[in-house]
């Protein structure tokens, strides 16, 4: 299947190594949510890598840094607020949506403000500066690095929508259950967007001339 497989391939250039989930993650989580810093510390450390993966996967490399803090701020503020209704990564993964359509929604009023007519000359030579930080990135042989680009350029044909669906279950291994709760959606909505992600990026990658 296209997700398994294919992604279990192209995908491995952003998947930084990740620790394994502690058996006693549910009282870190609590000790943190009490205002332990040190726990809430090895959250962090824990789960940092795969935040970042999939803010690089939703938004890109621009401003990446300020968006792995902001996704921790506010997992920090509400953690006296988390009740366990649903699992710690679970919890994580929404806050972490929520983040990125946030900043898909700044970037799509800048772009707006820009097309605006201006008395500033200077505004519209306005860019946003991009930098990727080298810390999402794996020293890969030349194959990975044609690999990576083919991913990155592949999601960018797809919506937010798709593209968050496509990310969550074949680059995250999430299952379909948890996406749904992760974005707020019945998971017949996942399956009908993963459906629709994958036919399009199976059909761009095709064009590419990658055999599936």
């Amino acid at each position: 299947m296209l997700g398994k497989a294919l992604y279990a391939q192209l995908g491995r250039w952003q998947r930084t190594a990740v620790l394994a989930v502690a058996t006693d993650d549910h009282s870190i989580v609590q000790r943190a949510a009490g205002g332990d810093a040190r726990a809430f510390q090895h959250l962090y450390r824990q789960h940092q890598a795969r935040v970042r993966a999939t803010l690089y996967s939703l938004c890109d490399a621009d401003g990446l840094d300020d968006l792995v803090q902001e996704v921790f701020l506010r997992v920090w503020r509400g953690l006296p607020r988390f009740r366990g209704s649903a699992s710690f990564s679970t919890w994580l993964y929404r806050i972490t949506w929520n983040v990125a359509s946030d900043r898909r929604r700044e970037l799509a009023k800048n772009r707006a403000r820009r097309l605006e007519p201006t008395a500033d000359p200077d505004l519209s030579e306005r860019a946003i500066e991009q930098a990727i930080d080298p810390r999402t990135q794996d020293k890969s042989p030349l194959s990975q690095l044609h690999y990576q680009d083919l991913v990155q350029r592949s999601l960018a044909i797809l919506g937010f929508e798709a593209r968050a669906v496509l990310v969550l279950c074949d680059l995250e291994d999430v299952s379909q259950k948890e996406a749904a709760e992760i974005l707020g959606i019945p998971v017949g909505t996942v399956k009908s967007r993963l459906f629709y992600a994958r036919a399009q990026i199976r059909q761009f990658l095709q064009q590419q001339g990658v055999e599936l």
